[in-house]
């Protein structure tokens, strides 16, 4: 069993960026709370701000955005290699329509999404607000996580260099 960290404030947002970037896409699981089988896809991440909100650029009238309206609640799942960087992000989904933002957040592979560019009709900005989480990790990186499978299947000893904790914003 690996040691228990649970983590709050910057060093969580820090922790999101970290994962999240490493991972590159999450599954944006919506209808969550619905008691039925949640929808989800997996979405790029755009960026992660300070304040640990994470942002994504989607279809105005896609699926996911329409459960959205209808439920707030979403859960993001990043993976962000097969050792290391697994992170659960539980938060309040936000759809806006700023340009300014859309702007901001576009880069040049999201043209085969959106057609007509940074100014397509269609793009809307979702804005994640996480308030709590849980995350995977590995104490000494994923070289050295590797290392330690691997003399855990010779020696036959468990070697874990796993951390984990709650993350709260």
């Amino acid at each position: 069993m690996g040691d228990l960290k649970n983590i709050s404030n910057s060093e969580a947002i820090e922790k999101i960026k970290t994962i999240s970037k490493r991972a590159g896409t999450c599954l944006f699981c919506t209808q969550i709370e619905t008691g039925k089988p949640f929808s989800t896809r997996p979405m790029s991440v755009q960026e992660v701000d300070d304040s640990g909100n994470i942002w994504f650029l989607s279809g105005k009238d896609s699926t996911k955005n329409m459960e959205i309206k209808d439920d707030d609640k979403v859960q993001l799942l990043f993976s962000g290699s097969s050792h290391s960087d697994f992170l659960s992000v539980y938060g309040n989904a936000t759809i806006l329509y700023d340009k300014d933002k859309i702007k901001e957040l576009w880069e040049p592979i999201v043209k085969a999404w959106f057609k007509e560019g940074k100014d397509d009709p269609h793009i809307s900005v979702i804005k994640v607000a996480p308030e709590e989480g849980y995350y995977w990790d590995t104490k000494h990186g994923k070289l050295v996580s590797l290392a330690k499978i691997v003399a855990s299947m010779v020696s036959g000893k468990t070697m874990d260099d796993g951390i984990e904790g709650t993350i709260k914003l």
